[in-house]
C-alpha cells in the first residue's frame, strides 16, 4: 500500500513538474507588499531581468487600486483614459509576450502621481540553441508590446494544467 502511494505521488509530481516547465518566471510587482502606493517601482523593476514568457503578478486591494496598461505617453503623463488593457480583480497575472517596454499604472485618482506606476523592459528569451543568423538576412520586426494587450497566464497554461489533472486521475485509476 505504501509503495502504491509513493508511486502515485511520484507520478503526480512528475506530471505537475512537466506541466509547469517552459513557463517563465513570475514576479510579484512591488515585492512582498504588492501593488500599493509608496513602493519605489523604478528600484523594484531595475533589479530584475524580465524576459519574454515571464509573468507579472499584481496583488492589490481591488477596492482601492487597479492595474492599467498604457502607452509610454500615458505613463509619463499618468493618463489612463486610453488604456491598452485594464485589470481590476485584485490578483492579476500578465504574461510578457514580446520584448520592449510595458507600462503599467494605477488608475485610481492620485495614485500614479504618487508613484504607483511601473515601466518594465522585457528582453528576448535566451535561446536553447543559439546560432547566428546568416549574414545579410535580417529578422522580421517584432511588434511593440503596446500593439496587443497581454492575456492572463492562466489561459496560457490551461492545456498544461488540464494534462496534469488528466494524468493524475489516470494514475489514480491504474494504481488502485
Amino acid at each position: 500500500m505504501a509503495f502504491r502511494s509513493s508511486i502515485m505521488f511520484l507520478l503526480v509530481a512528475m506530471t505537475l513538474c512537466g506541466a509547469c516547465s517552459g513557463a517563465g518566471a513570475v514576479y510579484k510587482v512591488g515585492g512582498p507588499d504588492g501593488w500599493i502606493v509608496g513602493v519605489d517601482y523604478n528600484q523594484w523593476s531595475s533589479s530584475k531581468e524580465f524576459r519574454v514568457g515571464d509573468g507579472l503578478f499584481f496583488s492589490y486591494n481591488k477596492q482601492y487600486h487597479n492595474v492599467v496598461q498604457v502607452s509610454e505617453q500615458g505613463f509619463k503623463s499618468c493618463n489612463s483614459s486610453s488604456p491598452i488593457a485594464a485589470y481590476s480583480s485584485g490578483s492579476d497575472t500578465i504574461t510578457l509576450e514580446r520584448p520592449g517596454h510595458y507600462y503599467f499604472l494605477c488608475g485610481a485618482p492620485g495614485h500614479c502621481e504618487d508613484g504607483q506606476k511601473v515601466d518594465v523592459q522585457v528582453s528576448r528569451p535566451i535561446p536553447d540553441n543559439p546560432s547566428p543568423a546568416p549574414s545579410g538576412l535580417s529578422s522580421p520586426s517584432t511588434p511593440h508590446p503596446e500593439e496587443r494587450p497581454p492575456h492572463s497566464a492562466a489561459l496560457t497554461n490551461a492545456p498544461k494544467l488540464a494534462l496534469a489533472v488528466f494524468a493524475s486521475v489516470l494514475a489514480c485509476c491504474f494504481l488502485n
